[in-house]
């Protein structure tokens, strides 16, 4: 959707299903989209509003700034996912969603609706380069900036899939403007940093998911208290998310623990004690990055793009923080 028709479908959903009037004037200016004119109860409201195709929990911080500066502020977007609607929520942002779903709280009402079906995105990761394989290219890509440059066949090997997967990524790559051939044996990245929130964004939906192996709990829970003192086997196993991040910031004390790891569950069980609990503070993810691109294997931890996606992807606003730190010391100088 392009922020016109975001736009047009949020106001004509509120005017079906709530029947409420609304407009919205386009601003020129960088900051802010445009001004939300709503009428309640015969009453005019008039809010300073912000355009976003799809909200993240990486944009909150963003978003807290602007109703800061702009009040009363709204923002717009063709969908919100419900941890970052509790975030909004918390901080008094009002947002509307192209399917009509609204929260507004000002002074004199209350505006409460959330009930309508989401909208799917029309092109949500529909390119080669946002399957399951393709991410995992794509993670290899950007973590060895050498890689794109081999040929395929030598691609193929270290990301361990066929050639024509290899082929189509590429693709994919060059049809969403992320790589251009130079000439018939030269390929160079372009906008890599828009590359790598894509890719993030994507990981948690369509890869990460499907790489779950089960939440899990120490039988001993003092051990959750003494996580640094817990030996893994061989490099089989390292820690990501949380304690992966205090390990690469010394900033973050975790309350939930990750684990990527190419043990079986049941060994994983046997070695560290652990029993499945759903309500438990251990969760446990395979790997699937190559080992030889792993920057972090002296120190236990996943790779740092994957650390700085467990936790920006997040809806706790330290991750976020520590997140921005890890991209700053350990991802910045490479996209």
């Amino acid at each position: 959707m392009t922020t016109e028709e975001i736009i047009t479908q949020a106001l004509s959903n509120l005017e079906k299903i709530a029947n409420l009037r609304a407009e919205f004037d386009i601003i020129e200016q960088k900051k802010i989209d445009g001004c939300l004119k709503i009428t309640i109860n015969n009453k005019v409201y008039f809010l300073n509003a912000k355009v976003n195709k799809e909200l993240r929990n990486q944009k909150i911080e963003s978003l807290i700034s602007y109703n800061e500066q702009f009040k009363p502020f709204i923002v717009l977007s063709t969908r919100i996912s419900s941890s970052v609607k509790t975030q909004l929520q918390k901080h008094q942002i009002a947002y509307l969603e192209a399917n009509g779903n609204v929260y507004l709280t000002m002074d004199d009402c209350m505006l409460w609706i959330d009930t309508n079906k989401t909208i799917q995105l029309e092109e949500k990761f529909r390119s080669r380069i946002y399957t399951k394989t393709g991410l995992k290219v794509v993670f290899e890509f950007l973590n060895n900036n050498k890689l794109i440059h081999q040929p395929y066949r030598q691609i193929a090997e270290v990301t361990k899939t066929a050639i024509g997967n290899v082929t189509n990524i590429l693709k994919g790559l060059k049809e969403e403007g992320f790589v251009l051939q130079l000439n018939k044996n030269e390929i160079i990245f372009k906008n890599k940093q828009e590359l790598l929130e894509k890719w993030t964004n994507a990981f948690e939906y369509n890869l990460k998911p499907t790489l779950k192996i089960g939440t899990f709990k120490f039988i001993d829970e003092n051990n959750f208290y003494n996580w640094k003192n817990i030996q893994f086997v061989n490099e089989l196993t390292v820690w990501g998310g949380e304690p992966a991040a205090d390990i690469l910031t010394n900033h973050l004390r975790p309350e939930k623990l990750t684990l990527y790891t190419s043990e079986n569950r049941n060994d994983l069980m046997k070695n560290y004690r652990l029993v499945p609990d759903s309500n438990g503070n251990i969760e446990i993810y395979k790997k699937f990055w190559n080992e030889d691109s792993n920057i972090n294997n002296d120190k236990n931890t996943a790779p740092p793009m994957v650390v700085y996606a467990d936790l920006i992807t997040s809806d706790d606003k330290r991750n976020r923080e520590t997140a921005k730190m890890i991209y700053e010391q350990h991802i910045e100088q490479n996209v």
